[in-house]
């Protein structure tokens, strides 16, 4: 399985000033606790802290800027996380604000040209752009390195590897009879808010390199804290004989 590792900065001699008036091994800390949220979120404030070797005090200050900065929030944990009989522990993870540090820059025109070419070319224009965007996502070396896998569970697993490497920040979970695909990232989230052909495109294309039917459970451009694909790991009798992974969708 992909090991998602965040490495705290290193303190070397002096520290030096920002023009913000923000100490520069603070920042570097800062961006650290923010990578973390992105790539393991959401997380408990102890988890941080034990990732990246730093007090709990120091995290907890981090944190609570990233807050104030509107790129970080606290979601409830489910009932079953508890510090042992006190309170929930808190969950923190980015908003679209903090993911926005990682590369969400030219949202607006991306948006703009795909409205531009719907109203203009119509729906179909768009779910080929969509398909052709994955087609190069992936690459030939990452489809070739997907293919030559294995076993189900291992294409799946260099599929994390070669998103991983695209900064889509992906791992894989066990879960059940199957495992998730979670990409903690997604460079194009704004944009498949608008037009979830792009996130549809992605699942088919998995779909297709995987063969094998995959589910798309949930999605950062509908607001949760990850794409989580379920990947089944025992491959449908169709799909064996040569079949579309699709066929057996209801």
């Amino acid at each position: 399985m992909i090991a998602l590792t965040v490495v705290a900065p290193a303190f070397a001699g002096r520290s030096q000033i920002s023009n913000t008036g923000v100490v520069k091994s603070e920042l570097g800390t800062r961006e650290a606790v923010a990578r973390l949220l992105m790539e393991q979120g959401p997380v408990t404030a102890a988890a941080v802290a034990a990732a990246l070797e730093l007090s709990g005090p120091a995290v907890r200050r981090h944190l609570d800027a990233l807050i104030d900065d509107g790129e970080a929030e606290v979601r409830a944990a489910a009932r079953r996380v508890h510090r042992g009989r006190g309170r929930p522990a808190k969950l923190y993870l980015l908003t679209d604000a903090g993911r926005a540090r990682f590369g969400h820059g030219y949202d607006d025109l991306a948006v703009a040209a795909l409205r531009y070419l719907a109203e203009h070319a119509g729906p179909a224009a768009v779910q080929d752009f969509a398909a052709h965007r994955v087609e190069e996502l992936l690459g030939e070396g990452g489809k070739a390195r997907v293919a030559a896998a294995e076993g189900l569970d291992a294409r799946a697993d260099v599929l994390a590897d070669v998103l991983t490497a695209r900064g889509y920040a992906a791992q894989m979970r066990e879960a059940g009879a199957g495992v998730q695909l979670c990409q903690h990232h997604c460079p194009v989230a704004h944009v498949a808010a608008e037009f979830p052909a792009l996130c549809e495109a992605e699942t088919q294309a998995f779909a297709e390199l995987l063969g094998t039917h995959v589910q798309r459970l949930a999605t950062i451009a509908r607001g949760d804290a990850a794409c989580t694909t379920h990947v089944p790991l025992e491959i449908p009798q169709r799909s064996r004989e040569g079949g579309s992974p699709y066929d057996d969708r209801s």
